[in-house]
């Protein structure tokens, strides 16, 4: 859940601090490199689609670039959700399916360039996920376009926390505002892109894309986007 800049920075009520938790390698996160055997033809298959939806800034949408599904096939699927078992010693993982209908973008090809969209660090939502995932499938984006973990900052450069609990299910519930003032999170723990690595995390910690790259299909930064509840 992504929490809007305040159209009134003048205006800071003070935010409700979030819990803390040190993103920590092997308990809130894990980077398992070289995840698909044929992740170039995983690609190629992925830029002959002719199926994208299109967000901002091709249409007034709140979510940017392209977007697709279903990404992997469903063999590269059970590889991907059997690491994923492995990683966090999960019995079952599935996908989430919310009382009115609603699910995540789970097993989503996106792509996004240079200047489409900029960090926004969100959680997601409790509800529907434990665990989320992103696999990098452009071989030539910069190691700085990967994934980073945020926590809030607080004003007088005071730090907050980095995680919605229970009672709440989103950053909007814990929060209690879609709006926030710009300089509201920092960065806290980088992972940086490379080819055919997935980036496995506890959904409900405070994250968001590095950054973007690129102005073509081919070279914007590609990802595949997983959330499993488990």
């Amino acid at each position: 859940m992504v929490c809007r800049m305040s159209p009134d920075p003048t205006r800071r009520p003070a935010l409700p601090v979030l819990p803390y938790r040190k993103p920590t390698p092997g308990r809130d996160y894990w980077v398992l490199d070289d995840v698909l055997p044929g992740v170039d033809a995983v690609r190629e298959r992925c830029l002959a689609k002719d199926d994208w939806v299109e967000g901002y800034p091709h249409k007034p949408e709140s979510w940017p670039g392209l977007r697709t599904m279903p990404g992997l096939e469903p063999d590269e699927l059970e590889r991907v959700e059997r690491l994923v078992r492995k990683a966090t010693g999960a019995r079952r993982i599935w996908r989430e399916t919310a009382p009115g209908g609603g699910t995540l973008n789970h097993n989503c090809i996106q792509v996004v360039g240079e200047g489409e969209s900029e960090p926004r660090p969100h959680t997601d939502s409790r509800s529907l996920c434990r665990y989320a995932a992103v696999l990098y499938l452009n071989p030539h984006v910069p190691k700085d376009c990967g994934t980073s973990f945020y926590r809030q900052q607080l004003p007088g450069g005071r730090l907050g926390g980095n995680m919605v609990t229970a009672p709440h299910n989103n950053m909007v519930d814990a929060l209690g505002t879609r709006f926030v003032p710009p300089d509201s999170f920092t960065e806290d723990v980088r992972v940086p892109h490379r080819y055919n690595r997935l980036l496995l995390y506890t959904a409900n910690m405070l994250h968001s894309a590095t950054g973007y790259w690129g102005s073509t299909l081919e070279d914007k930064r590609m990802t595949a986007v997983f959330f499993w509840m488990a």
